[in-house]
C-alpha cells in the first residue's frame, strides 16, 4: 500500500502533469508531515501506548522544522492517533478501540488512498447489514432517531450550517446501527466512521466535495425502507449512499490535486 497518492487518485500510472505537481507542492507542510508522522510509527511498528520520537527528533528525521511538526502533532494529537503528554513527551495513542490499532495488526494512514478506499469497502459491507438488520428489528423509539438525525442533516445543509449537518450525519448513521440491536455493528460503525473523519481532517480540511444534497435525500430513503421494514431496500439504499459518498471523495481527491 505504498503507492503514491496523487497517482492512485488519478487512476493512473502516467507522470502527473506540471499543474498538478505545482498543487501538491502547495500543500500546507504540516499535512506532510502529519502522514510521514503516520508512516514513521508504521515503519517503527510502534504500539498504542509506545513512546514516540521527540519534537527535535522529528524534526532531524523529517528534515522539516521543529514548528512544522509541533503543528503536525496538534493535528494528529486532535484525532486521536498520538497523545503529547507534558514533560513526558509524545505517545502512540493508547485507544483499544481504535481500527488500525494492534489488535487490527496494522495502523490505518489517513492520506493513503489505498487505505482509504479499503475503509470505504468495509463501511459498504457492515453499513449494508446495519441497514437490512434495523429493517427488521427497529423500535419505534429507534425509528424516531433515525429520522430526526436525517431531519438535523437536511436542516444543517438547507441552513448552511456545517457542524449540524456533521453531527446528523454521525447521528444518522450510528442510530441505524443501533436499530439494529447488534452492539458489535455499532462499535464497528462509529470506529470506521472515526477512521474517515481522520482522513477529512488531514487530506481535505474535514470537507468533501458536493455530495451534501444527495446525501439528505440517501438518507430519507434509507430511512423509508427501514420503516417500510424492507429489508433488501433499506440494505441497498445504504450501499447507494457508500458508493455515491465513495465516488465524492475521489472527485474531491481529483479537484484538489489536478484543479
Amino acid at each position: 500500500m505504498d503507492g503514491n497518492p496523487v497517482l492512485a487518485a488519478a487512476g493512473s500510472s502516467a507522470p502527473a502533469p506540471a499543474q498538478a505537481q505545482d498543487t501538491v507542492a502547495y500543500r500546507p507542510g504540516y499535512e506532510r508531515v502529519a502522514e510521514e508522522i503516520l508512516r514513521l510509527i508504521a515503519e517503527l511498528e510502534l504500539q498504542p501506548g509506545d513512546r514516540m520520537p521527540t519534537e527535535n527528533q522529528l524534526a532531524s528525521r523529517l528534515g522539516t522544522s521543529r514548528t512544522v511538526v509541533r503543528e503536525a502533532v496538534k493535528i494528529l494529537s486532535a484525532i486521536g492517533r498520538i497523545r503529547a503528554q507534558k514533560g513526558r513527551g509524545l505517545f502512540v495513542a493508547n485507544d483499544e478501540g481504535m481500527l488500525g490499532s494492534s489488535l487490527w495488526g496494522s495502523f490505518f494512514l489517513p492520506t493513503d488512498l489505498d487505505h482509504v478506499y479499503r475503509l470505504f469497502e468495509f463501511r459498504r459491507v457492515q453499513e449494508a447489514a446495519a441497514s437490512r438488520l434495523a429493517a427488521t428489528r427497529a423500535t419505534p423509539a429507534d425509528l424516531r432517531a433515525i429520522e430526526e438525525a436525517a431531519e438535523m442533516c437536511r436542516e444543517g445543509h438547507l441552513t448552511g450550517r456545517h457542524e449540524l449537518f456533521d453531527r446528523g450525519d454521525d447521528e444518522f448513521h450510528l442510530s441505524v446501527a443501533k436499530a439494529s440491536q447488534n452492539p458489535f455493528l455499532v462499535d464497528a460503525v462509529r470506529e470506521a466512521r472515526r477512521l474517515q473523519r481522520q482522513s477529512s481532517t488531514i487530506g481535505l480540511h474535514g470537507t468533501v466535495g458536493g455530495h451534501a444534497e444527495e446525501a439528505v435525500a440517501e438518507h430519507a430513503a434509507i430511512y423509508q425502507a427501514i420503516k417500510d421494514g424492507d429489508a433488501e431496500a433499506a440494505a441497498q439504499a445504504a450501499t447507494v449512499h457508500l458508493d455515491q459518498t465513495l465516488e465524492d471523495y475521489r472527485r474531491e481527491i481529483q479537484r484538489r490535486v489536478f484543479g
